[in-house]
């Protein structure tokens, strides 16, 4: 790779950056109320513990893998749906810069947008509420976090594969607020009935989440999570692929 293009990928790497922070509904679902709803419930529920593990932290988790699903999966398709209604994409065919630099400097807008959400809401648990673990679970349940939650932007280009906008904010938006509550990070699944806690292990939602909480609980990854992560993205991703391919041949 040559000068030229780092430049190129890099300027579309801070322009990606700039116009995400700048996204108002990202700011909402993605900072506002994860840090929101972390203070409201780990102060209605108090000291209790889930699956051996502090309430506080519990939750914490939870809600980071809320804000970094909505800032990968949400506020991601809405971005790509409109750049597609706009004909971004395709005037970027026309430009000197490759097609990977654009999926690059989007990848990599996005490892850095949720690196910052995960700092953010690890700062803040753990100065406001006194979350006490060791350097090493904050650094692999942030690393878990971070990596897994990258998995959702093949949602989230599923969903943007729609040249719709409007249509992409509702139904992105329903399908987040579902997968948030079905897959545990709103309220622990014990709570759940028999079937929901079965139907609840096959969302993606519930993998993050149990990867972070298994963490900090002191066990180890789940990997059949892992692998269901896997199975959603290369699903996700062939869908979408197919599906730009049919719109580009009209």
């Amino acid at each position: 790779m040559n000068s030229t293009m780092l430049r190129a990928t890099i300027a579309q790497c801070k322009a990606e950056l700039l116009r995400t922070v700048r996204n108002k509904r990202f700011v909402i679902f993605s900072v506002v109320m994860p840090v929101m709803f972390f203070f409201l419930f780990s102060n209605v529920v108090g000291n209790q513990k889930v699956g051996g593990v502090d309430w506080s932290a519990y939750y914490l988790m939870s809600m980071t893998c809320y804000g970094i699903i909505g800032a990968s999966f949400s506020t991601f398709s809405i971005r790509i749906a409109r750049e597609r209604s706009l004909g971004w994409i395709r005037l970027l065919k026309i430009t000197p810069l490759p097609s990977w630099a654009y999926i690059v400097s989007k990848i990599a807008a996005q490892a850095i947008i949720n690196l910052v959400i995960i700092v953010m809401m690890f700062v803040i648990g753990g100065l406001g509420k006194h979350i006490d673990l060791s350097a090493a679970l904050w650094i692999e349940s942030g690393l878990w976090i971070w990596i897994g939650g990258l998995s959702f932007m093949s949602l989230g280009t599923l969903f943007g594969s729609m040249r719709n906008p409007d249509a992409v904010q509702v139904l992105s938006t329903i399908v987040y607020m579902a997968l948030s509550v079905l897959g545990g990070l709103w309220m622990p699944t014990e709570s759940m009935s028999d079937t929901m806690q079965t139907i609840s292990k096959l969302t993606p939602t519930y993998r993050l989440g149990q990867g972070a909480w298994n963490i900090i609980g002191g066990g180890s990854i789940d990997w059949q999570g892992v692998l269901i992560l896997v199975i959603y993205v290369a699903v996700c991703m062939r869908i979408s692929a197919y599906i730009m391919k049919k719109q580009e041949a009209v």
